[in-house]
């Protein structure tokens, strides 16, 4: 079945909620983090329909399974940042992240942007490997965490940038 990209919706928001909470899921699953997005994680998918930088967003719409991923462009003068991008679990792997990704990168270049960057987790492995594959191959910036041990992490890799190591 195919899947149309098009311009979110009124009619998309219980969908639009389901994907982010699906997404900070997949947070809480990489970092062993149970309280991310607190007890409600879906109402910060309201809070994100509320930012003034938000451009534009687009769902893949799936013709059997209806809205299937959603993916948003945050404006920043003559930049744009990718958030979110996320794929309902039981369609990954089928190229819609490509396609929404494709699209966003399309709504750029049309408004004129000079680049687009995107912060994936530093864990999210699948996710930066599709990311590289579609095109993001520039590394533009890194954030660094102090841990403070005030909770324990569950570091899981490490990962060599310019010879030095960092946890993940």
């Amino acid at each position: 079945m195919a899947v149309t990209i098009r311009s979110y919706r009124p009619g998309d928001h219980s969908a639009g909620r389901r994907l982010w909470v699906e997404l900070a899921e997949r947070h809480r699953a990489l970092y062993d983090d149970p309280g991310f997005g607190g007890d409600d994680p879906g109402a910060a998918f309201e809070d994100y329909l509320t930012r003034l930088d938000l451009s534009g967003m687009w769902v893949a719409d799936h013709g059997e399974d209806g809205v299937v991923g959603l993916v948003g462009l945050i404006m920043n003068g003559r930049a744009g940042e990718v958030d979110p991008v996320v794929v309902t679990q039981s369609h990954r792997g089928q190229g819609i992240g490509r396609a929404l990704l494709a699209h966003v990168a399309e709504e750029a270049r049309r408004r004129g942007l000079s680049y687009l960057t995107i912060s994936p987790e530093s864990r999210n492995v699948d996710a930066i490997r599709s990311l590289h594959a579609a095109g993001y191959d520039v590394l533009s910036a890194l954030q660094l965490t102090l841990d403070l041990g005030r909770r324990e992490h569950a570091w899981r890799q490490d990962i060599d940038i310019h010879e030095l190591r960092f946890k993940s």
